[in-house]
């Protein structure tokens, strides 16, 4: 018996993923090169003045304006400009200073990519030697629990949030290094130390469970017992190992574009990052633009790079249909499940302590030190910030407002994705996309058309973050549309409508939450990153983010400021991997 196409899940021929691949390539050229328009901001006057402050801004004067500016013609002839430009390299003109936006975009850049590699080797090293003992088990007929709690800990701390607690410990503290600038080799090491231990922690984690899956297939054992061991034996098992994790480098690669915005903040690095966070604060719409472009130049460049790398490594295999993944070895552990319950106890402890507390009145010198007494026989457990506001009080009233809004964007994220998967293949361009997208970029572009704000933080995490549950969710439906009691119900009788809602989605929704409950955490560390940058919640919100940016001048003088939120959002970043490795693990 054939079954229908719609219970299948082919929703269409395998053209229609590569379809659906180009389409959305396509439609994020066009909304990059759509964001004057979109913008909806008349640039004319500004433009003129800086070019001459002295000319009458008359009508026919700010119209031949918007005519050279290219934003007479609608969308159709805003993006055709933009493109006409490209095409000539001319990436535009201010709307804050009047002047041609290429040659600081590029001189930018190039402190970018310079940063960015020295990050990338950082990550190199660090996931080497986290993979080092399992290669060394691997050839040795040992094993190891799943990927390594260093990993794990090096995974869950964002790049806004290493950067302080590093600059705080290994310059503040201890002096070993400088603490802002750029130009010499020292300045170099905590901004790379920032941008490449988290990467590597994810790489040496994806590098360590590859090896130890590859080392549990049949082969391994068979070269063993032959007596093909040590290096023999080593490099055919990377090569089998790596092969299927290219792509995660790539995405690694794309990923410190993200990073490296909240690293050049805080260690005042002229870069790209910084430009584009400067760019999307006043909406310098083709500053940005710019700089977007140039970042996907970079991830185009990345992909193919990729590619070439795979290839490389699958040698004579790559045209036939190249290597899979080996199955994933899971061992049990119970490390997991207890730093995940401890990080939501201290989370909620700290919450409860500072919920009668008024996070902005002004009650304290500024600055005051941990244990100040305060009118009334009260204290300050924290000390006070900037303002003189009271520490405690800020980041649990923060901690409320921040998971509440991430509550929200899961929820929407959840619906969108559960939607999107009933049609995979015509998504499957979308999701890709999507999740190769840092959640700052969609923040710097949202930003610079609606202007920094807690919705448009909040806009930005949703629409990157739905791509995971989109892919989850598909994969689930599949796997429903294949059980044996969907496949007869067409026989019975039942209809399209009343298989997917009574027999299709009960199957899907039970997993689908609970990937959206794992994924809550990790939406409040983006909506926070976005915060820290100032794309987020704007003062006097007591938003993580934005209280540890709010602190961060005072670092010198009153580190007990940074420390607050920081050691918060260590937490909580703890708290998500380990919640997340402990589902696996489950």
């Amino acid at each position: 018996m054939r079954r229908p196409a719609w219970l299948t899940g082919a929703d269409g021929p395998p053209a229609v993923t590569a379809v659906s691949r180009v389409l959305a390539v396509a439609a994020l050229i066009a909304l990059v090169g759509l964001l004057p328009w979109l913008s909806g901001n008349d640039p004319a006057l500004t433009v003129l003045r800086a070019a001459s402050a002295e000319r009458e801004a008359t009508a026919e004067v700010l119209a031949a304006v918007r005519q050279r500016l290219g934003l007479d013609g609608g969308p159709v002839g805003v993006i055709g400009h933009w493109l006409a430009g490209l095409a000539h390299g001319d990436l535009g003109t201010s709307w804050v200073s009047g002047a041609a936006v290429g040659p600081g975009t590029l001189e930018a850049f190039g402190v970018s990519l310079t940063l960015m590699g020295a990050g990338l080797a950082v990550a190199a090293v660090t996931a080497a030697l986290l993979a080092a003992p399992f290669l060394h088990d691997a050839l040795t007929g040992r094993s190891r629990s799943r990927g390594g709690a260093v990993a794990a800990a090096l995974t869950s701390l964002p790049e806004y949030l290493l950067a302080p607690v590093l600059l705080l410990l290994m310059s503040v503290h201890a002096g070993w290094l400088p603490p802002y600038g750029w130009g010499g080799p020292a300045q170099l090491v905590l901004p790379a130390l920032s941008l490449g231990l988290p990467a590597g922690g994810l790489l040496g984690g994806l590098v360590a469970d590859a090896v130890s899956a590859v080392a549990a297939e049949a082969w391994v054992a068979t070269w063993a017992t032959a007596g093909i061991r040590g290096r023999a034996l080593a490099l055919p098992l990377l090569r089998r190992a790596l092969t299927p994790l290219t792509g995660q480098v790539a995405l690694v690669v794309v990923g410190l574009t993200g990073g490296a915005v909240a690293v050049e903040k805080v260690f005042a690095i002229p870069g790209l990052g910084r430009a584009l966070l400067g760019a999307a604060t006043a909406q310098d719409v083709p500053a940005l633009q710019a700089g977007v472009t140039l970042l996907l130049a970079l991830a185009l460049g990345a992909g193919v790079l990729a590619s070439l790398a795979r290839r490389l490594l699958l040698g004579r295999a790559a045209g036939a249909g190249g290597i899979a993944a080996a199955p994933a070895v899971s061992r049990p552990g119970r490390g997991a499940p207890l730093v995940a319950l401890g990080g939501g106890l201290t989370l909620g402890l700290l919450v409860l302590a500072g919920l009668g507390r008024d996070p902005y009145a002004v009650v304290a010198g500024r600055l005051e030190a941990p244990g100040a007494a305060l009118p009334l026989g009260a204290a300050l457990p924290l000390g006070a910030d900037a303002l003189g506001r009271d520490v405690l009080a800020r980041v649990s009233q923060g901690a409320l407002s921040t998971m509440a809004t991430a509550l929200v964007v899961t929820a929407a994220c959840l619906l969108i994705g559960l939607l999107l998967a009933l049609v995979p293949r015509a998504c499957a361009g979308p999701v890709e996309v999507a999740n190769a997208a840092p959640p700052v970029l969609a923040g710097l572009m949202v930003a610079a058309v609606t202007g920094p704000s807690a919705l448009g933080a909040a806009v930005a995490v949703a629409l990157v973050g739905w791509a995971p549950l989109a892919a989850h969710a598909a994969a689930l439906v599949q796997e429903a549309r294949e059980r044996p009691d969907i496949a007869i119900a067409p026989v019975l009788g039942e209809g399209r409508a009343r298989v997917a809602l009574t027999r299709v989605l009960p199957a899907v929704v039970g997993p689908l939450l609970r990937h959206g409950a794992l994924r809550l955490p990790g939406t409040a560390l983006a909506l926070a990153g976005l915060g820290f940058l100032g794309l987020g919640a704007q003062a006097p919100d007591p938003e993580w983010g934005l209280v540890l940016a709010e602190a961060l001048p005072y670092i010198e003088r009153a580190p007990w400021a940074v420390a607050a939120p920081a050691v918060a959002l260590v937490l909580l970043s703890i708290t998500a991997v380990a919640t997340s490795r402990s589902a696996r693990r489950g």
